[in-house]
């Protein structure tokens, strides 16, 4: 069975019950150790090898076809993987497509959708830096400051905090106007979205790394 495939399953090593079928089977562990055995460049590994398992299953999540735990165990896999080829990342062989600034916004605790973006968009290929949970504007601001050609992205949980995205954005504007602006989150909507003046709204943790793929001028 090929990684790309693994990955989807959430099959992360050979000691892994899940899925069923796959007990007792080599995981997503064994095979990328394999492969950086056999002195495959670690970019066609995560390209080629990776990065395909994951798109997999979140186009299954737009579809409806399968649930968020069943992303979550993928991201857990591509996870294990990420560590393996580390070190590349760190050599400069492997190199990010850029950098995503995230959090959530300021007096809310909600952090399980902002981490699911996370490993999604790490595992396709891209920095994150992780500001966590009730982030200020101020915080936002300083982080896109050290890393200029940031992308960001806000999420709120509660109605009565997503409020905030609007002045956070306000602040980023003032600040880093050309920087792009997108935001999530159970109660954000499109509407909202162009309201503070974001730059994309979705609906779904996989939406902005697909958006992304698809329309790499966004970045620009």
């Amino acid at each position: 069975m090929d990684l790309a495939r693994l990955v989807e399953l959430g099959k992360i090593d050979k000691n892994t019950p899940h899925p069923p079928a796959l007990i007792g089977q080599d995981g997503v562990l064994e095979l990328t150790q394999l492969a950086i055995k056999k002195e495959i460049k670690a970019q066609i590994i995560l390209n080629e090898g990776l990065m395909p398992g994951m798109h997999a299953i979140g186009e299954k999540l737009s579809r409806g076809e399968v649930f968020i735990t069943d992303m979550l165990i993928a991201a857990r896999a591509m996870n294990v993987a990420l560590g393996q080829l580390k070190p590349f990342f760190l050599s400069g062989e492997i190199q990010a497509k850029g950098t995503i600034v995230l959090g959530t916004v300021k007096g809310d605790l909600h952090d399980i959708g902002k981490n699911l973006v996370k490993m999604i968009m790490e595992g396709d290929g891209w920095e994150v830096k992780d500001l966590g949970t009730d982030v200020s504007e101020e915080q936002f601001v300083e982080a896109v400051n050290n890393s200029t050609d940031a992308i960001v992205g806000i999420s709120a949980l509660l109605t009565t905090t997503m409020l905030h995205m609007g002045s956070a954005v306000q602040r980023l504007r003032e600040n880093n106007p050309n920087t792009k602006i997108y935001i999530g989150g159970a109660p954000v909507s499109q509407s909202f979205c162009e309201e503070i003046g974001a730059d994309g709204y979705f609906s779904n943790p996989h939406g902005l790394a697909r958006e992304l793929r698809k329309a790499p001028k966004l970045l620009i």
